[in-house]
């Protein structure tokens, strides 16, 4: 994991449709693109686009319809659905526009808590999670609970959270878009800051344009396909 000057995540010609009422719906079409390593990758769209179901096949949540999705060169349709649990433990993270967190854990055990799924020792587990948690300038907010932090504050444990196993390539939908301004810029500038840190490859699905404007490139679904964007 993790290598140097690699392609981490790839889809090959993927199409996705769903059944409804017997009449097949088309969702993605031809979906093609490479994803390198410590790459800022935004995707936008109109609601209903597909963005969302083509981050949970990215994700492994979800498969294909036909075509590839390759995480590291591997096959993921090839996988057992416990090796493709395996598979997202260790090289993917995931931040969503809701935290997420679990209520009843402190941010610590729910920064931990991939890692001990993972089996790690749980000496271990606790300093890999209190120094993500300081890397997102929480770590005065090690033993509050979610109910206990802003929304900002839960934003940025989730994050950490979706770093701990040191992830190839860390998938976000709309991780700014329940917040205020400020936060959502403070969430985001640490995003960034982690990327450049830690050269985890990071795909945004978002529908603000300014925010996308300012990662490497920007992806647009429409009609099912994704084409390159381009700013003024």
């Amino acid at each position: 994991m993790n290598n140097k000057n690699h392609i981490v995540l790839e889809c090959r010609s993927v199409f996705k449709e769903y059944i409804d009422a017997d009449i097949g719906v088309k969702v993605l079409a031809d979906v093609a693109f490479q994803i390198e390593r410590g790459e800022q990758v935004a995707i936008m769209g109109r609601s209903g686009s597909g963005k969302t179901t083509l981050l949970q096949l990215l994700g492994g949540l979800d498969l294909p319809t036909r075509g590839e999705i390759r995480v590291n060169g591997q096959n993921i349709q090839s996988l057992s659905e416990r090796d493709r649990e395996y598979m997202r433990n260790q090289s993917l993270g995931f931040i969503y526009q809701m935290h997420h967190l679990l209520p009843e854990f402190s941010a610590l055990e729910n920064v931990a808590m991939p890692l001990l799924i993972a089996k790690e020792i749980p000496k271990v587990a606790k300093q890999r999670a209190e120094a993500l948690l300081e890397l997102v300038g929480l770590k005065s907010r090690l033993r509050h609970r979610p109910a206990e932090l802003s929304g900002g504050e839960r934003q940025r444990v989730a994050i950490a959270r979706a770093l701990v196993n040191d992830p190839d390539c860390v998938l976000a939908d709309e991780p700014t878009g329940n917040l205020d301004d400020e936060s959502a810029e403070h969430v985001f500038e640490i995003l960034q800051n982690l990327n450049r840190k830690l050269k985890t490859s990071i795909i945004i699905v978002t529908h603000d344009a300014a925010l996308a404007a300012r990662l490497d490139r920007t992806l647009v679904l429409q009609g099912g396909r994704l084409h390159a964007a381009k700013f003024e």
